[in-house]
C-alpha cells in the first residue's frame, strides 16, 4: 500500500477543497473495502486524521450518508452501510469502484445491466425517436466510426457515450433515459482504466451504425437484435482484457 493509506485512492488536490478532499479520499477507501460494512467511523478521528474542522467532516458525511454508504447515529459514529444497501447507480460510486480492486466484478455487473436495458431501449427508440435523435444517432455513429483507428479513444468515448445517450433518451421512457450516467460512467471507465483495445472492434462500431439505421427505419427487432449483439461483445471483451 502506498504512503498515503487506503483513503489516498482518487484524492483531489487540495486546491478543490477540504470538503472535496475528505470526500475523495474516504469514498474510494469505503468502496474498495479498507473499511469494510460495520466499521465505524469516528467524527474526531477523522477530523484529526484529515486536519479539517468538525463542519468540513459532517459535510462529507452527508453527501457518503446521501449515497447509503453510511449511516450516522449520536454517540456511536459513522458506520459503513452493507454492500448491498448503497446506492450503486451513483455515478460517483460507480467511479470509486471501478478505481478499486474489484473493477472486474463491477464492469461485468455493469455490463449485464446494460444487457437487460439497452436492446429493450433500442427497440423503443425504433418506435418513438424522433427525426432529430435519429439524425444524433446517425451523427454519433459516423464519429465513432472516423475515430475507430489510430488510437483516439478519448475522441471515440466521447461519440460513443454520447450515441448510447441518445438511445436511451429516445426511448420514450424516463426510468431508461435516467440510466444514461449509468451507462456513461461505464463506458469512461472503459477507457480510463484500459479495459479495451487500442482501438475498438470493427464489428462494435459496425453495429452502432446499423443501429442508428435500424432506429432511423423503424425497424425495433434489428435495433434491438444489434444492441444485444453489442453488449454481447461488451462481455467478450472483458474476458479477455479483466479476467
Amino acid at each position: 500500500m502506498d504512503e498515503q493509506g487506503p483513503e489516498g485512492r482518487g484524492q483531489r488536490p487540495r486546491g478543490r477543497g477540504l470538503h472535496d478532499r475528505v470526500l475523495e479520499s474516504l469514498g474510494p477507501a469505503i468502496t474498495a473495502g479498507d473499511y469494510p460494512p460495520g466499521t465505524v467511523l469516528r467524527t474526531d478521528e477523522l477530523e484529526r486524521r484529515y486536519d479539517v474542522s468538525r463542519t468540513v467532516v459532517r459535510e462529507a458525511v452527508r453527501v457518503l450518508e446521501s449515497m447509503h454508504l453510511v449511516e450516522s447515529r449520536r454517540r456511536v459514529g459513522v458506520t459503513v452501510r452493507p454492500t448491498e444497501e448503497w446506492d450503486v447507480f451513483d455515478p460517483q460510486i460507480i467511479r470509486w469502484r471501478l478505481a478499486g480492486p474489484d473493477r472486474p466484478r463491477q464492469l461485468r455487473s455493469l455490463t449485464a445491466l446494460r444487457s437487460a436495458i439497452e436492446p429493450a431501449a433500442a427497440g423503443l427508440a425504433a418506435e418513438h425517436a424522433t427525426p432529430e435523435q435519429c439524425a444524433e444517432l446517425t451523427e454519433h455513429a459516423l464519429n465513432m466510426v472516423a475515430t475507430s483507428r489510430g488510437q483516439q479513444l478519448p475522441a471515440y468515448l466521447i461519440h460513443d457515450v454520447a450515441f448510447h445517450r441518445v438511445i436511451l433518451r429516445a426511448s420514450g421512457n424516463e426510468m431508461f433515459a435516467r440510466l444514461g450516467d449509468v451507462v456513461a460512467e461505464v463506458l469512461t471507465g472503459r477507457t480510463q482504466h484500459r479495459v479495451m483495445f487500442s482501438d475498438p472492434d470493427p464489428e462494435a462500431v459496425t453495429l452502432h451504425v446499423r443501429v442508428a439505421e435500424a432506429v432511423r427505419a423503424g425497424d425495433a427487432e434489428a435495433a434491438e437484435r444489434y444492441t444485444r449483439e453489442i453488449t454481447v461483445g461488451a462481455l467478450r471483451e472483458l474476458d479477455i482484457l479483466a479476467p
